[in-house]
């Protein structure tokens, strides 16, 4: 099969082919990986994302026989298998958090333009934002961010971590209305 035609396949039919062929896996890397590494460099900073992401996509390809085609994209599951990663980071995460709140300096470099006087403008906002997620729940945290930064739906989340989908939204609730307490009704992260 060319790699072209990998191209054209969803991640359900990858996965299945990988079993036959793992190098079809490495298309599935080449979709998610950048995603996968933004939501876990958001989290955890770049130095550890690379780690993540790594035994992130070695633990999809050790469990593809597992994966059920049904999902035909592969993305909440690849979440969750990182999501899972990351919890056995949670303290690194909540240091994390506590220093942006103290020091204000995002994880991710941002392109200079245009980018620079917004960020300047929520620095402020940033460390705020910081210290209201590290005080979060672990389970809290991660329906939040899945939602976000990883940009999942309610049901995308939900298959992530495992849990129902009404789980997932009494979850966002809570978390939503600790960080209305600490940044204020008018925060995007509280609609």
């Amino acid at each position: 099969m060319s790699a072209v035609e990998a191209t054209d396949l969803d991640d359900a039919e990858l996965i299945s082919r990988s079993r036959d062929d793992p190098e079809q896996f490495a298309e599935l890397f080449d979709r998610h990986a950048r995603q996968i590494h933004r939501y876990a460099a958001r989290r955890l900073g770049t130095q550890a994302a690379d780690d993540i992401v790594a035994e992130t996509f070695l633990t999809a390809f050790r469990r593809r026989d597992s994966y059920d085609p049904a999902h035909k994209l592969a993305r909440p599951w690849l979440y969750g298998i990182a999501t899972t990663l990351i919890a056995r980071h949670r303290r690194d995460e909540e240091r994390f958090l506590r220093a942006l709140e103290r020091t204000g300096i995002d994880p991710l470099p941002a392109p200079m333009a245009d980018e620079v006087v917004e960020r300047v403008a929520a620095q402020g906002q940033e460390r705020r934002l910081a210290g209201a997620l590290a005080r979060l729940s672990k389970k809290e945290r991660d329906v939040l961010l899945l939602i976000a930064w990883a940009d999942l739906s309610y049901e995308e989340a939900a298959q992530a971590l495992g849990i129902p989908v009404g789980t997932v939204r009494s979850r966002l609730h809570r978390a939503r209305r600790t960080i209305r307490t600490t940044m204020g009704e008018g925060s995007r992260w509280t609609s």
